[in-house]
């Protein structure tokens, strides 16, 4: 009987001691476990430990490769946003943000910018003349002769080192859409050059170049070819001239390019408030180097395309423009006065609304 008694009371004791085995079996595989682990050196003595630094292991590479990808796609679209903004710029963005490398912005006429001052600068530097001919061409003409006493519209200056010689070759471009240019192609046709008239209205191309290609007429000497196109100030992305010839409006550069010119010896321009941005591109583009007389009509009535700011920051920046002419070689020869007297919207009596500026390059 105490026997048995004994026997019943071993048993919870040796099963407890089963239980108790799993456990410290799993504690032990623990144990060995993290002395296997890599430990982080410790700081040596005198030095301070850092912070404990985690190492962040992704368990999704597809998910950080979009990611990756959608950042460079919003990068494309601020990059493609900026060459847009570049490419196609407000027409009411100021002129100080319109003016490109190679022209030099003219400090202010005073210390505050004045209208007045400003006006009477660029209508003194317009009106007075840089270079005294001696032998001029007058409107419709093709005969040199003196300075005629009744101002004509425009004067090319016919000095004997400023033509282009009798056996050499004579190219003349015309811009105009009001017709003005009629005498201006009697001159230059005259004197035996290549002439392309470049205009945009639907008339019926003459001389073999139909719509607005731009065939060359080289060996046609007086002949007049006419184009329907347009001066454009902003250059086309494209790098291949010749893809360019289906567009109505091309630089003066590109012109120049497709019909195998590099120089133009007489070029007549009226572009209708437009010749502001043109004459920045002119500049912009160095072209204005390869021009050797110049015929352009200026307009004031208002700031033109694309053009902006104060009534002073735009009069400072026509200034600009003009200088910049000055700079490539070109001086000017004669000036005549348009109708009106409206500048920038205002009715000013010692202005006129518009000028017809004759420029001869002396670098040539």
């Amino acid at each position: 009987m105490r026997r048995a008694r004994r026997a019943r009371g071993a048993f919870p004791l040796r099963a407890c001691v089963l239980l108790l085995i799993p456990p410290l079996v799993l504690v032990l595989q623990l144990l060995a476990l993290w002395t296997r682990l890599p430990r982080a050196p410790r700081a040596k003595s005198g030095e301070h430990e850092g912070p404990v630094v985690y190492s962040v292991i992704s368990i999704n590479p597809v998910r950080r490769f979009r990611h990756r990808l959608e950042e460079e796609e919003q990068q494309e679209e601020v990059v493609r946003r900026k060459e847009g903004a570049r490419a196609y710029e407000d027409e009411n963005e100021i002129p100080s943000k319109v003016i490109p490398r190679g022209l030099e912005v003219q400090p202010w006429v005073v210390e505050k910018p004045s209208f007045t001052a400003e006006l009477n600068r660029i209508v003194t530097y317009i009106t007075t003349p840089q270079v005294n001919c001696s032998r001029v061409l007058s409107p419709g003409h093709v005969r040199s002769s003196r300075p005629p006493a009744v101002s004509p519209r425009w004067l090319l200056c016919a000095e004997e080192w400023l033509l282009p010689a009798a056996d050499a070759q004579c190219v003349a471009y015309s811009f105009s859409m009001d017709g003005r240019d009629a005498d201006f192609l009697k001159t230059v046709s005259g004197l035996g050059c290549e002439v392309h008239r470049l205009d945009p209205s639907n008339s019926n191309a003459s001389g073999g170049n139909p719509g607005n290609s731009l065939a060359s007429n080289h060996g046609d000497r007086g002949a007049v070819s006419q184009h329907r196109m347009w001066l454009h100030w902003r250059a086309s992305r494209k790098h291949n001239t010749r893809a360019r010839l289906g567009s109505v409006s091309q630089t003066l550069s590109d012109v120049m390019a497709a019909l195998e010119h590099h120089t133009v010896d007489f070029l007549y321009a009226d572009l209708l408030s437009a010749e502001w941005r043109v004459f920045q591109n002119w500049i912009e583009a160095e072209t204005l180097q390869n021009i050797h007389h110049l015929v352009v009509t200026v307009h004031f009535q208002w700031a033109g395309f694309e053009v902006g700011g104060t009534s002073e920051e735009v009069l400072r920046y026509w200034f600009s423009l003009l200088k910049g002419f000055q700079a490539s070689g070109l001086r000017l020869v004669h000036s005549s006065a348009g109708e009106g007297h409206r500048v920038l919207k205002q009715t000013v009596t010692d202005a006129h609304s518009s000028y017809t500026l004759s420029w001869v390059n002396m670098r040539h």
